[in-house]
């Protein structure tokens, strides 16, 4: 078994009743003084399974623990050896305002929304893989429910759980098949290198199928059904809600209660977030990882970093696209700096496209994916490599309040002007030889200035929007 693998136990046991509340399971995964308890679930046709994402190399042994003699006492042993090539590991905090790997590989998260894509028709489903294929996106943010809301009218072609729109669901009873098919497209985005920024609530059903309004228990069964099956999969980062305040079928307390749950039931430890609409929840709190916003001014970014101690990424800022709603109807060149000005105010900005085609009932990429028509994409993959040959440990500098700008003191700049069509501007740096670079964000275009700077110095620049400045200590020859 390959490190950050997933490790997967089937067992066969009983059918009748309702195998998803009458059967539990678990298993306790041990390697040296490392143990891990890691709940099962019932797949259907009396498999059930036990899925473990082992992290250490080594020898592992195994023992499971059932409420029912035919899963109960079942042992076994393992190896974990190497890795395989491209798995990273899964995604964690780093020095506060960052994020890598598990295995220190720097990660950049250069976001995108498509928020039922995986709820499509299989075509249309493989189109938005084809297509991310070609983005510099590493991270998607979907929902685990279907999605009742503007431009989001159809049923989906299959249900989260056991029943039907016209009849009724049964909260108890997963609909395994439904989950087998969100875990196929979650591994599909594994092999792309995108992390998979999976929604488990969200506000857009309004009673239409009943999944934003469970009991208590319904809750708490349903999130532990979703993070057994999912938590061993890499690439996964958990978004307890989108708009979580429009929900109003869930207290305060509830949201507290569905972290404790996610952390407890998840030996990964996976990324933890929430994401509000108009009022922000306390991200200071322990069992949250980063910050995930909804704001159209990505200036914030700085202050929150520098609030909560914590990554910042503005999931929502806009879109760009051509609906007749403020939110989905940005500009490319207002995206395009959005992502430039959040990131370089120490924050992280995820993209989002809402063209309408000739026909209005056509995908929209921010919820049903397919193709993307807008003029961002291939600005921001010009703006995803400038951020890779940067250095990983960049922070904002609130000393240059004017323009945004990550540095590493002495170093590396990096300076976005955004609106702003400066003439020229002036620096004082430590002691060193400096080379710096023009950079027209838009038309994507990189040009060296002559020279070497040092000390004291006035750049020049064009007076047009968009241009960054990147100031590089220069290699002694």
């Amino acid at each position: 078994m390959p490190r950050w693998g997933l490790m997967e136990l089937t067992l066969q046991g009983p059918a009748e009743g309702n195998p998803f509340t009458d059967v539990r399971l678990s298993a306790c995964f041990r390697c040296g003084e490392y143990e891990a308890a890691v709940e099962g679930f019932y797949d259907g046709e009396g498999r059930y399974r036990i899925r473990f994402m082992p992290e250490l190399e080594g020898d592992w042994t195994y023992s499971v623990s059932a409420n029912c003699p035919a899963l109960d006492g079942t042992r076994g042993s393992f190896v974990c050896s190497g890795r395989e090539e491209g798995n990273h590991g899964p995604v964690r905090v780093k020095d506060e305002v960052h994020f890598q790997y598990a295995d220190g590989t720097r990660y950049t998260p250069i976001g995108t929304t498509g928020y039922v894509w995986h709820l499509q028709e299989e075509e249309l489903q493989e189109q938005t893989l084809r297509t991310l294929r070609q983005t510099p996106f590493n991270k998607i943010r979907m929902c685990v429910f279907p999605k009742h809301y503007e431009f989001n009218q159809a049923e989906p072609p299959i249900y989260p759980f056991a029943g039907s729109a016209d009849e009724g669901f049964d909260f108890s009873r997963p609909n395994p098949a439904y989950f087998a098919h969100l875990e196929r497209r979650v591994k599909d985005l594994a092999e792309l290198g995108i992390e998979a920024d999976l929604i488990l609530f969200h506000p857009y059903d309004e009673g239409r199928w009943g999944f934003d309004r469970m009991t208590a228990e319904e809750d708490e069964r349903y999130l532990r059904y979703v993070v057994a099956r999912l938590s061993a999969f890499r690439n996964v980062w958990w978004s307890l809600a989108n708009e979580y305040d429009l929900m109003t079928h869930k207290r305060p307390e509830d949201w507290t209660r569905f972290f404790r749950i996610v952390q407890e039931e998840d030996p990964a430890g996976h990324l933890r977030s929430i994401h509000n609409c108009r009022t922000w929840y306390d991200f200071g709190v322990p069992w949250i990882t980063h910050v995930s916003i909804q704001h159209s001014d990505v200036r914030v970014a700085s202050e929150c970093t520098k609030q909560y101690r914590k990554p910042v990424i503005i999931d929502e800022c806009g879109y760009e696209g051509n609906l007749d709603k403020r939110w989905g109807s940005l500009t490319a060149e207002e995206m395009v700096l959005r992502m430039w000005e959040g990131r370089c105010r120490g924050g992280y900005v995820t993209h989002g496209e809402t063209y309408l085609g000739d026909e209005e009932e056509g995908p929209l990429w921010w919820s049903h994916g397919g193709s993307l028509k807008g003029q961002s994409v291939q600005r921001i993959r010009f703006f995803s490599r400038i951020l890779e040959e940067a250095p990983a440990d960049m922070i904002y500098s609130s000393d240059r309040l004017d323009a945004a700008t990550l540095e590493v003191s002495g170093e590396y700049y990096l300076q976005y002007f955004g609106p702003h069509r400066f003439s020229y501007r002036e620096f004082s740096l430590p002691e060193g030889q400096y080379c710096v670079d023009l950079i027209d964000t838009w038309n994507m275009t990189i040009t060296p200035l002559q020279g070497e700077f040092a000390g004291r110095f006035r750049i020049d620049l064009p007076a047009q929007l968009y241009y960054a400045l990147r100031i590089r200590r220069a290699v002694n020859k």
